[in-house]
């Protein structure tokens, strides 16, 4: 999926808030949100092999913060199904996807929108 890049915003039919893209291949895209109330963010991983998005599936993760973590995510989700630090998203967590609409960063608000179907 060579149409989502870093930057963009990605907006899913069960949410209202857009999530921005901090980290991405043609497989995963790692996205973040504002949570306000504790000062943090919210994260969702998009499988475009699966067509799911949901969390990692590590218990004790580093966190998504900034597009550092995010990167390093990206690496661990992108493993060798050898190595011991290879993550996916969560079986527990994840649900179908379901993206709305996507505001790529280098396009200004109202002019284009590129949608995705499922």
């Amino acid at each position: 999926m060579g149409q989502i890049s870093v930057g963009d915003k990605v907006k899913f039919k069960s949410e209202r808030m857009r999530y921005t893209v901090q980290a991405c291949n043609d497989r995963f895209v790692v996205c973040t949100k504002p949570f306000n109330p504790l000062k943090t963010c919210l994260y969702t991983i998009i499988d475009f092999d699966e067509c799911v998005r949901g969390t990692e599936n590590l218990i004790f993760c580093a966190g998504f913060e900034d597009r550092k973590a995010c990167e390093e995510a990206l690496k661990r989700l992108t493993a060798d199904v050898l190595d011991v630090n290879r993550s996916e998203v969560s079986h527990r967590n994840r649900i179908p996807l379901d993206i709305e609409k996507i505001y790529h960063a280098n396009v200004k608000e109202g002019e284009e929108y590129v949608p995705v179907t499922s």
